[in-house]
């Protein structure tokens, strides 16, 4: 889909990859992260989805079945009143085979997302082996599961956040798995006198400024994370011509192949197309993630 200025009394299309269920009655703090898992002698696309809301806080775990359009499905409550279920384990049957999720987050630490940032684990063992792990406590995970490590790299290749927030919307995300993770910022300011414009800010360094954001709430461009050339898609139309909360902007980072870049760092990107599908960014020979960011503009 090409990106285009619009007229501000035409609707936008959404762009590939928007939760059309989702409005601003079931808006929430989100995090779906999809990790490619070898398991029973094949590879499976696990999830794990991070939700959190004024009456819940959970984490659901969705393991790829073979038979087709089929999960497996194991739920943890993290509600402040079940801290009895903070550290525990639960069992669950894939294909035959028997799943032990193993989990302690009665420590982990929040910086405003429904994921933790540190200080937990959360971990999958099958036959004896630690086919996922989430989290940062690797050592307590292998003693109390008394399992070894699996023997295939687990690859996380798809990360989405529902971010909700005034002006600033902010995440985490590791877009090479051999590498530190990156703070990501998005900053904005569309009310006032001056024109809307709009900052992208990557551990801390501003890579990319839009001024006259009323023309350019769609556009995409590449930036150079640790020599890594990512390309990033954004669409804020919601943001300007939309009541607040009734729809969202959508932000792209999407990995590239390196390739010589600009030296200023950044480097403008002709193809105005934003990917048809998740699959462009789904490979189990890849160890590069792409993150979807909806961002809620909350009064």
């Amino acid at each position: 889909m090409d990106f285009h200025v619009a007229s501000k009394d035409q609707p936008t299309p959404m762009l590939h990859g928007e939760d059309p269920s989702t409005s601003t009655k079931t808006a929430q703090s989100t995090v779906t992260c999809m990790y490619q898992v070898h398991l029973g002698g094949c590879w499976r696309t696990v999830t794990s989805v991070w939700t959190k809301n004024m009456m819940n806080h959970s984490l659901n775990i969705f393991v790829e079945s073979k038979e087709p359009n089929h999960r497996h499905h194991c739920k943890i409550d993290l509600a402040p009143w079940h801290f009895w279920g903070k550290k525990s384990y639960k069992t669950f049957d894939v294909d035959g085979l028997q799943i032990d999720v193993y989990w302690d987050l009665r420590s982990a630490k929040f910086s405003g997302s429904p994921e933790p940032c540190s200080d937990y684990y959360v971990a999958l063992v099958c036959e004896e082996e630690v086919v996922l792990l989430i989290g940062d406590l690797t050592k307590k995970v292998y003693k109390r599961t008394k399992s070894q490590q699996s023997a295939a790299d687990t690859i996380l290749f798809f990360k989405k956040e529902h971010v909700l927030g005034k002006k600033s919307f902010s995440t985490r995300v590791k877009f090479d798995k051999h590498k530190k993770e990156n703070d990501i910022l998005v900053e904005s300011s569309t009310l006032g006198p001056n024109d809307p414009e709009m900052w992208i800010s990557i551990d801390g360094n501003v890579l990319i400024h839009i001024t006259n954001l009323q023309w350019k709430f769609r556009g995409n461009q590449t930036v150079l994370v640790n020599n890594q050339p990512i390309e990033v898609f954004w669409d804020v139309y919601a943001w300007l011509f939309l009541h607040p909360g009734s729809s969202h902007g959508l932000f792209i980072f999407k990995p590239s192949p390196s390739r010589n870049s600009s030296d200023d760092g950044t480097e403008e990107h002709n193809d105005s197309s934003i990917k048809k599908d998740h699959s462009a960014c789904n490979s189990s020979n890849t160890s590069h993630c792409c993150l979807f960011l909806y961002t809620w503009k909350i009064e």
